[in-house]
């Protein structure tokens, strides 16, 4: 079969060919339909990821994907290494799949549970959001970070969700899902950051960017005057799309009530892991089948997955690979 295969971590897969599954323990052989191209693939198979010491080669790529089922099901899988799910055939656990409402896209099923668990987790378990609070969301242009304005609106209630981030078109439009109100990311963005949170609190923040972007946000946590009240902000970091690192000073966590929290595949509580197939994915797969929970995708040939692994996305939109095109 055709698959996007893994030979060297630090490579981009190559589109090739690679030895049919077999059905061992319990698995069965299912047709992939897609399997999206996310940050944790590219992480993976680059071999900077902390997962990535445990990956065996020769390989095939995709952490997850839909598959469809002899009997004609479609459902959510995560792979099961070697045979990853950017590949014609792949195997999956009948046990442990999701299957999917009726007249869902299957793109779209394959685009949401990475961005949408990562959103959910970081929203209920790290921000700890209850209605009526005030969440800001830091790169709230890319996929999880409009995911996450959405749910925190519709899912969590937040009272109010400011979105930040750098592309302007995207903001306008976050503004119909769920944004009260948007920062765009330039010179002025300290000052104005500085004036929402005095002029209404953050309770919590969900950074998806970190750098220099996070550096003007605790910036705007940190108190300058001995009189100023107690409020407490957790602090969420999940990705760092801006850079790796940030300058601290000391004296904004002496300041105010900051609270640093991180979402990764480490820090995810065995209660929440224990949702995610029975609970997390089907609510996140009927709100897209609703129409409740909207995610851009950019379908892409598999046959594509060497030029597309290393290619330049549109904002806020996930490339999804399928044998089918």
């Amino acid at each position: 079969m055709k698959a996007a295969v893994v030979e060297m971590l630090g490579r981009p897969p190559r589109y090739a060919d690679f030895p049919d599954p077999k059905p061992a323990d319990g698995s069965v052989v299912a047709a992939v339909e897609a399997a999206s191209l996310k940050n944790l693939d590219r992480g993976l198979i680059g071999g900077g990821h902390y997962g990535s010491a445990s990956l065996r080669l020769p390989m095939v790529a995709g952490v997850d994907g839909v598959a469809r089922l002899d009997d004609g099901r479609l459902v959510y899988s995560n792979a099961r290494l070697p045979h990853g799910m950017m590949a014609e055939h792949t195997l999956v656990d009948p046990a442990s799949v999701v299957e999917l409402p009726s007249g869902i896209d299957p793109l779209l099923a394959a685009a949401i549970p990475n961005p949408g668990l990562s959103a959910w987790f970081s929203l209920e378990y790290a921000a700890r959001i209850q209605p009526g609070q005030t969440v800001l969301i830091l790169g709230a242009t890319g996929v999880t970070g409009s995911v996450a304005v959405q749910l925190a609106k519709a899912q969590f209630g937040a009272g109010r969700v400011l979105a930040v981030g750098r592309n302007r078109e995207r903001l306008d439009w976050l503004r119909t899902v769920g944004a009260d109100a948007t920062i765009a990311l330039d010179a002025d963005s300290a000052e104005r950051l500085a004036a929402e949170h005095d002029s209404q609190p953050f309770d919590a923040v969900v950074d998806y960017l970190w750098a220099s972007p996070a550096e003007q946000v605790l910036a705007a946590l940190g108190n300058s005057h001995l009189s100023t009240g107690y409020q407490s902000t957790r602090y969420v970091q999940v990705g760092a799309m801006a850079g790796p690192t940030i300058r601290l000073p000391a004296a904004i966590l002496r300041s105010a009530g900051v609270q640093l929290l991180g979402v990764g595949l480490g820090s995810i509580p065995p209660e929440a892991q224990a949702r995610v197939s029975a609970e997390l994915l089907p609510a996140l797969f009927g709100m897209v089948a609703a129409g409740h929970l909207h995610i851009d995708v950019q379908p892409r040939s598999l046959s594509e997955v060497e030029r597309v692994w290393t290619a330049d996305e549109p904002s806020g939109t996930r490339v999804v690979l399928t044998p089918r095109i």
